[in-house]
């Protein structure tokens, strides 16, 4: 399916990771001009590399909004921003919700949370004056199925979801669409290395770690395995496409079944 964006410009956050890059793959094959941003120089430029010729990147900490600006001035220069995939995010610390610091919550909070307000801030209103993007925001099953160790985790991209919902109200009618994407256990550095410290904890091996996991844990996701960064991707470029042009305000899940929810 030609997703009629060829020539849009995107920026994609978190760009080193497993999401991002994979669905850098799929825009980029649709045409899409492409600016990958992350924390790590070394990492980023991988990432591009792997991507091919024209990929072009920049550091960013979008916890900093001299950062955020500075994208946005790169972006600008580049042409303006038509497509904004966010999937920067980090897990934070694990435990009981009553145990962990005002510290944690926060550090997690900044990172998931505020950073996409800050680009939706500095991004969004050039859509709208333009009266065309697409903001896709990527979450997590933890948003609406939270798990009592992962409770820093849970709060932001619970709050991610809504503000997706109330932005989308507010900036559909100008003809931004703005949708989220909910993965759940994705094959993706963050869920290697919860594999690889539950492996240590138990004294299994990775493989054992994952299969009880799967057992104790996702009782709901029956398809038995993590799902694959490429099944998401194309999600994600759906929403970014002019194919999807009655769709804002939604969360797509790409989890396996593991939400035992009917609804969102």
């Amino acid at each position: 399916m030609d997703l009629d964006i060829k020539g849009r410009t995107a920026l994609i956050t978190g760009g080193s990771g497993g999401l991002a890059t994979a669905a850098a793959r799929v825009l980029r094959d649709e045409g899409v001009k492409l600016t990958l941003t992350d924390l790590d120089e070394d990492e980023l430029r991988r990432a591009a590399g792997d991507l091919g010729e024209g990929v072009d990147w920049l550091t960013a900490d979008l916890t900093e909004t001299d950062d955020i600006d500075r994208l946005a001035q790169h972006m600008s220069d580049r042409g303006g921003c038509d497509i904004l995939v966010h999937t920067a995010g980090v897990t934070g610390a694990k435990g009981d919700p009553l145990e962990m610091e005002d510290d944690e919550y926060r550090f997690v909070w900044e990172t998931n949370f505020m950073s996409a307000v800050r680009l939706a801030k500095r991004f969004v209103p050039t859509m709208a004056e333009r009266g065309w993007g697409r903001m896709v925001c990527v979450t997590s099953e933890n948003a609406v199925q939270p798990y009592v160790e992962e409770a820093v985790y849970n709060t932001a991209k619970a709050a991610l979801l809504n503000f997706v919902k109330g932005l989308s109200q507010s900036v559909s009618a100008r003809g931004v669409l703005v949708n989220s994407v909910s993965p759940a256990f994705i094959e993706t550095p963050m869920t290697d290395g919860m594999m690889e410290k539950r492996a240590e904890q138990m004294g299994t091996s990775v493989d054992e770690a994952i299969e009880s996991f799967l057992d104790e844990e996702r009782p709901f996701l029956k398809m038995h395995r993590r799902g694959r960064a490429d099944e998401v991707a194309p999600v994600i470029a759906l929403l970014c496409s002019n194919r999807a042009t009655f769709t804002t305000g939604s969360a797509y899940r790409v989890d396996g079944g593991a939400v035992g929810a009917i609804n969102t």
